[in-house]
């Protein structure tokens, strides 16, 4: 099979053939059609995360927003049979057994295994995949417009819920791209008010048509002072990689309010411990969703509740999508088709 491979920290994926996987007990053999390409890929693909960078798996095929049609199933697989739509997110396995999984948070497994960094990923024609993690798409979503949801989208959508953010609430969204416009449309199907903070004018364009309350230019717009005006962010959400989004977006959480870090900068962020306790704010991390998580945000998707802006390109273009995206130049999410 042809796909593209991962050979050494910071150098271009090289296109190669591979050997098509079989799938083994309790695994699914997947054909991708599409397969969104997140930041964390280019991260992963330049070594810039030291705790993930230690588990790479080397040669590795990246991809962890895989959407595509079962070609086989293994043994001891019920419920899956080829020509079912289904998709692959960044939980390839987890234990079952830890204190972790059995309370609802198998994203903190510590056996885990990840799709594109432990295991092959969905850069690639086929990709194999554990039966019991593997998501059963919609008929109603085609498989190019699904397949950024399964990181982009869950992660999003889980960091909501973990937020406590009640309808009628202001969420503040720093960073407009593939997560933050997903983001921007998850909380308006919850009631939630959102203002959308980017210091690019197209992805201000972006969060106005997903439905944002308010488009702030991070820069020129001043943040603090609109979100004040607007009677204060109760969450603000960090969906840039970038570390002075996160250094503003601490800046803009209202007293008693949360921030909530999605994003993740591969340098250390100040945090002024005199700030958080003046205004008794509260700083959480989220990190993916669960089973249940991806469940609910494919139902609310197939309802109609959330749009994903993409295009579509060759696998053959990985290399030149990760430099796009390494230059900010992407709007929205890129799926590659094999």
């Amino acid at each position: 099979m042809q796909a593209a491979i991962l050979k050494a920290f910071g150098s271009p994926l090289e296109m190669g053939q591979l050997d098509k996987p079989e799938p083994g007990p309790g695994e699914v053999l997947i054909r991708v059609k599409a397969c969104g390409v997140c930041h964390s890929d280019l991260h992963l693909a330049d070594g810039d995360w030291e705790l993930l960078k230690k588990i790479t798996k080397m040669p590795l095929v990246l991809g962890h927003e895989v959407a595509g049609v079962i070609e086989a199933v293994g043994p001891d697989v019920t419920g899956w049979e080829p020509g079912d739509r289904a998709g692959v997110p960044w939980l390839h396995w987890t234990c079952g057994q830890c204190e972790y999984c059995t309370s609802g948070r198998e994203t903190l497994c510590g056996e885990q295994a990840i799709t594109g960094v432990t295991v092959d990923g969905g850069f690639a024609e086929f990709v194999k995949a554990k039966a019991s993690h593997t998501a059963r798409i919609p008929d109603s979503l085609t498989l190019e417009e699904v397949a950024p949801l399964f990181c982009a989208g869950l992660t999003v959508y889980k960091a909501i819920k973990a937020s406590g953010i009640q309808p009628g609430e202001l969420l503040a969204v720093c960073g407009v791209g593939g997560l933050g416009h997903l983001a921007i449309q998850i909380a308006k199907a919850r009631g939630i008010r959102v203002a959308a903070l980017d210091i690019a004018d197209d992805k201000l364009e972006l969060a106005k048509e997903c439905g944002a309350d308010l488009a702030i230019h991070a820069v020129t717009g001043n943040p603090r002072k609109a979100l004040r005006s607007a009677g204060g962010a109760h969450v603000v959400m960090v969906c840039s990689g970038s570390k002075a989004a996160c250094e503003l977006a601490l800046g803009c959480v209202r007293k008693g309010g949360t921030l909530v870090a999605v994003g993740m900068p591969p340098e250390p962020i100040p945090v002024s411990a005199v700030t958080l306790v003046a205004g008794e704010l509260r700083i959480i991390a989220s990190a993916v969703g669960t089973r249940e998580d991806m469940r609910e945000l494919l139902d609310l998707a197939a309802k109609g509740g959330i749009k994903c802006r993409f295009e579509a390109k060759p696998l053959a273009e990985a290399n030149a999508v990760l430099q796009r995206m390494k230059s900010g130049e992407i709007t929205g999410r890129v799926v590659l088709t094999p």
